[in-house]
């Protein structure tokens, strides 16, 4: 299934404002960073700065949609590179794509700057902590709203530099450094593919620009066709690489689950709003590149779907609310990813969406959890907590049934849509797989819920005597982003229904129209059923385990130790990849310092060092400063010249 893009030129609208979008977050770092002993200021300027933004992008939408459909915004700020016919320009464009997404990256990111007034008001490196938050959304607003690839690329490289900065943030504790070195590390691999693809790309469409390398979205959209199938192939499957490193996807997925090593908001920043988004957008964003191969598109739906069912099944048993939390998001970027293979590229933007609205949510309301339990994160230890927090409560259960697929909730249209697609594509097998998946989702997510609020309290006297409801400065955004969980999903309905998917066609122009096959509401509201049927059971299944009988769990655990502790121990990926990777390479490199490096090279350099020196130890006793020996010397050698020419 592959989008067809329309053929008539796009209208382009020139603004002054849009580099303003991601400039005004690298203000606010700046302040923070020449402000680190003033943290009230930067608790103000921070927010401030990402609110201007957000402000900006509203405008620059408001300009987008007051103009013919498929028109974009232009801004071109300078001149960045040039050599003879190659040149590159740090411009920016707003269409439909990164209309949607600067909006949710600066809406969303500004709410989780509000929250974070509370959440780390009290640590003594909090200017740091908003210095770090306000460059992250300037990686992240430079990413989306690039023009051509290598701003892109700065923009992809950036968001993986503050993550790294921001999952170690902590990094006076090994494991939080150990974190952020993964994360960067694990990143660094999927970049190399992705480095390589598009220079593959550039240079493959250079005969289509007279011999020069033109890195333009615009030029990469006219002239991708003159692509030939086994290049676009290559292609695809190079930049599919660096998508599963910045998305998450097997085989490069494990740093996202340790990433809950930094504060919280950081967790909601990185999983909802910035930068696991970044492979989905990248490739919704190269559809034209991906569309020309249905062997790298196969790839892409099977990948996701793996990764969706694959880390599900991990989330079930986890006792971490926060890893629990990390590995639904990983699944749900499998949903993303799934989407992309089959097509569906606006259906894969419209779950980013909604995915931005509740997971967002959900760490939030796990970080207001954790705030209330005086840092407590095992949801053994926890229950209870609806009496005593009930605006995390109910929030944090908007949340849940938004992820689980609750009718009218943001989640089921974008789910659904998802799993429709799979279907009317062909893919029987990965649609099974997805709604699999979907039943999973809704289960590992009301035991956490059961488990965390309901039942009696099972915290340590202490923690339990000082359980509290958060602050207001925290509570708040956890009510805005579950009123956008609910109502977020409206605007992507199904065809047949109401105003129909006005989202979908408003993405159109850039992502193309998916083709679909015949079936019309009734194939699709009978899927809708279908999937809706097992998140209910998927939910009650939850409540018996968990309410009704809360020693099961326990036994089917003890019964069934096998499959448990597989998922308790994460497959043991973690594990394998130490012994087939890791220690090697470790190996391989200390093997390589002590030969190569201290025999070989030191050997070498200290060998010459020594030559130099034993030459200057032959010399210095020629060199003895005593001016009678440099007398005696001058009279041989005029002595020994003499005798040359008497004898001569």
């Amino acid at each position: 299934m592959h989008g067809a893009h329309a053929t008539t030129e796009a209208v382009i609208l020139h603004s002054q404002a849009l580099w303003l979008i991601p400039f005004l977050p690298l203000v606010g770092f700046l302040i923070a960073a020449c402000a680190v002993n003033a943290p009230r200021l930067v608790k103000v300027t921070s927010p401030l700065a990402v609110l201007a933004a957000f402000a900006v992008a509203l405008s620059s939408v408001a300009t987008l949609l007051g103009a013919p459909e498929g028109a974009r915004v232009s801004q071109t700020a300078y001149t960045w590179m040039a050599a003879g016919s190659f040149h590159a320009d740090v411009a920016f464009r707003l269409d439909a794509l990164s209309a949607v997404m600067a909006l949710f990256v600066t809406g969303v990111g500004l709410l989780i700057h509000v929250y974070s007034i509370g959440y780390m008001g009290h640590d003594e490196s909090c200017a740091r902590f908003f210095a770090y938050l306000n460059l992250f959304m300037f990686a992240m607003l430079l990413l989306v709203l690039g023009d051509n690839l290598l701003v892109l690329f700065v923009g992809w490289e950036g968001v993986g530099l503050c993550s790294y900065l921001l999952i170690g943030f902590w990094y006076e504790n090994d494991d939080n450094a150990a974190a952020g070195k993964k994360a960067f590390i694990v990143n660094r691999i999927g970049d190399m593919a992705f480095v390589l693809g598009l220079f593959l790309l550039a240079w493959s469409l250079a005969p289509a620009a007279g011999g020069a390398l033109d890195l333009d979205f615009a030029h990469i959209e006219a002239h991708a066709a003159s692509l030939n199938p086994g290049t676009a192939t290559v292609i695809a499957l190079l930049l599919l690489v660096g998508a599963t490193g910045k998305s998450a996807q097997i085989p490069l997925y494990v740093w996202l689950p340790d990433a809950m090593a930094g504060p919280t908001p950081v967790s909601a920043l990185i999983h909802a709003a910035t930068m696991v988004t970044a492979g989905i957008y990248m490739i919704a964003r190269l559809n034209v590149v991906f569309a020309l191969s249905p062997a790298a598109m196969q790839v892409v739906a099977v990948l996701g779907a793996m990764t969706a069912l694959f880390a599900a099944t991990i989330a079930l048993v986890q006792t971490d609310i926060k890893k629990v939390l990390a590995y639904s998001t990983v699944s749900q970027l499998g949903f993303m990813v799934l989407a992309l293979g089959v097509g569906a590229f606006a259906t894969a933007v419209f779950h980013v969406m909604t995915h931005a609205f509740f997971k967002a949510l959900l760490f939030l309301g796990a970080g207001s959890v954790i705030h209330g339990m005086s840092g407590e994160q095992d949801v053994r230890k926890m229950g209870g907590l609806r009496t005593k927090m009930p605006v995390t409560f109910w929030t944090f259960l908007i949340g849940t049934l938004a992820i689980a697929g609750a009718p009218g909730l943001a989640g089921f249209f974008s789910k659904d849509e998802i799993l429709y697609h799979t279907w009317a594509a062909g893919h029987p097998w990965l649609w099974l797989v997805a709604t699999i998946t979907a039943t999973l989702t809704a289960f590992y997510m009301f035991r956490l819920v059961f488990l965390t609020f309901f039942g009696e309290l099972k915290a340590d006297h202490d923690v339990a005597h000082h359980v509290h409801e958060s602050p207001p400065v925290m509570t708040i955004p956890l009510v805005i982003l579950a009123v956008l969980s609910i109502v977020g999903g409206w605007v992507g309905l199904p065809e047949h229904w109401l105003w129909g998917n006005r989202f979908g066609h408003f993405l159109a122009p850039v992502t193309g129209h998916p083709h679909l096959a015949e079936g019309g509401m009734l194939g699709e509201g009978a899927l809708m059923l279908i999937a809706t049927t097992l998140a209910i059971a998927g939910a009650g299944l939850a409540y018996v385990f968990y309410l009704r009988l809360p020693g099961l769990p326990m036994v089917l655990s003890w019964r069934l130790k096998g499959a448990y502790d597989l998922l308790l121990n994460k497959y043991w990926i973690d594990e394998f990849y130490d012994a087939v990777i890791v220690a090697p390479y470790v190996r391989l490199s200390t093997c390589l310092w002590k030969v190569a490096d201290q025999e070989l090279i030191d050997g070498f350099v200290n060998g010459l060092a020594g030559a130099v020196g034993a030459n200057g130890d032959l010399w210095r006793h020629a060199q003895s400063g005593n001016v009678q020996h440099y007398a005696l010397a001058f009279l041989g050698g005029a002595v020994a010249v003499l005798a040359y020419y008497v004898i001569g």
